[in-house]
């Protein structure tokens, strides 16, 4: 396998993943992955589910809002908006999704290889300034990983990162969601991809190392911007509009 196509943090939003996955057919990957938090939000959960379906995804993982979706204890605003919408069947697939997986020499993870939540390539300043990670502490997480590759999702943010010994991290952004609002700090900071662009990834293998092309793919976002809307998710609004939150 030489060619990866990555995505991550669809978030239920169907027309960006439809406008993605058109893009995908004309990289002609050797494998399709997924990165995890599929439906959680106030878009289009059901269409999302269908168009995953019929992706063909060599390997799909976990992300916190899908394993949230299986816990009515845990579920946010965000999951509580797409569980209606999502079936018996797709709600069983997600419950089967593992944690982390290996694609030839590729490891996949939602966020970090022990925790879905905890931010790998990014850190944050006390007043909630973002900052790439520091790389003693992206390479810690790294650790007793032996694959070349190492993907991640999360944070909605794109980044890649090579290690001194040469293994690289690489973060596609997020396919349906480029921005929102971190309330797990101790104060809520905005994590904006800055465009409202679908963000994915290609990864090309040559030799022992790996190309990135990030990928940025344009969409009619109206759609979208009127079902955050009515549903009254304001971040939701000025990121699908703008990639900002102001």
């Amino acid at each position: 396998m030489t060619r990866i196509a990555v995505l991550a943090d669809i978030h239920g939003n169907a027309d960006a993943l439809a406008a993605v996955l058109v893009d995908v057919l004309d990289q002609s990957p050797d494998a399709l992955v997924n990165l995890g938090d599929c439906f959680s939000g106030p878009l289009d959960a059901a269409r999302t589910a269908h168009l995953l379906a019929g992706a063909g995804f060599a390997a799909s993982v976990r992300g916190n809002h899908d394993r949230w979706l299986s816990d009515p204890n845990a579920m946010d605003d965000w999951d509580k908006r797409a569980l209606p919408h999502l079936s018996p069947e797709t709600l069983a697939w997600l419950a089967t999704l593992p944690a982390t997986a290996v694609v030839d020499d590729a490891f996949l993870c939602h966020a970090t290889p022990k925790d879905d939540l905890s931010y790998w390539l990014d850190s944050y300043t006390a007043d909630g300034t973002p900052r790439r990670a520091p790389l003693d502490k992206i390479t810690a997480r790294a650790k007793d990983i032996p694959q070349s590759l190492m993907l991640c999702g999360h944070t909605h943010v794109a980044r890649a990162v090579r290690l001194a010994d040469g293994r690289l991290v690489v973060n596609p952004g997020s396919v349906g969601c480029p921005g929102f609002t971190d309330h797990s700090a101790p104060s809520p900071r905005h994590v904006c991809a800055g465009t409202p662009h679908a963000a994915y990834a290609i990864l090309d293998r040559q030799g022992a190392n790996w190309t990135v092309s990030h990928r940025l793919v344009p969409y009619d976002t109206k759609s979208a911007v009127a079902r955050a809307r009515a549903a009254q998710f304001d971040d939701w609004v000025q990121a699908l509009d703008t990639g900002w939150i102001i």
